[in-house]
């Protein structure tokens, strides 16, 4: 039971965390487009907002892997009885997981997919930081050239210079 009170308490910290960084800055609007204006939210409130949506766009596909290998793991340690083999091999005597097996496997698929939100991260600030060097170590004098789309959204682009 301690186990399920402490993922709950995690659940609605990052909740809590993820609303206050949303909340924080009320400069932010929505354009007349529709689109939401992110200029003005700190770098580490875009970053914690892409973690958020990465974790929890790939828990069920670490869910599917953690279930199906935590599966196979009683499949083999059960001497290969077909009553333990993994869901789509299963006999029609099947032995389900316990509670806690599940709890656990539940879990493990949390936090393969936080790991996988870290990884994103970190691989984002190495990019971010090569290209800080970059622009570093660039001979003074050297322009810096940054390309951007001439219109902001097809919108625009399509009313063309009529206006």
């Amino acid at each position: 039971m301690g186990k399920i009170r402490a993922f709950l308490v995690f659940s609605l910290l990052l909740c809590f965390i993820s609303s206050f960084g949303l909340q924080a800055q009320s400069s932010t609007t929505t354009t007349s487009s529709g689109q939401f204006d992110m200029t003005g939210f700190p770098l580490w409130a875009k970053d914690l907002r892409r973690g958020e949506i990465i974790a929890f766009g790939s828990f069920p596909f670490a869910y599917l892997l953690a279930n199906f290998a935590h599966d196979s793991y009683r499949f083999a340690t059960n001497n290969w009885d077909r009553r333990y083999a993994p869901k789509p091999f299963n006999a029609a005597g099947t032995i389900e997981q316990t509670q806690n097996e599940k709890i656990l496997t539940l879990g493990i698929a949390a936090g393969g997919a936080v790991v996988i939100a870290l990884v994103d991260y970190a691989i984002t600030r190495y990019k971010r930081s090569r290209e800080e060097r970059e622009i570093r170590n660039l001979p003074d004098g050297s322009p810096i050239i940054i390309r951007r789309p001439l219109y902001g959204d097809e919108d625009d682009a399509s009313a063309g210079g009529d206006q």
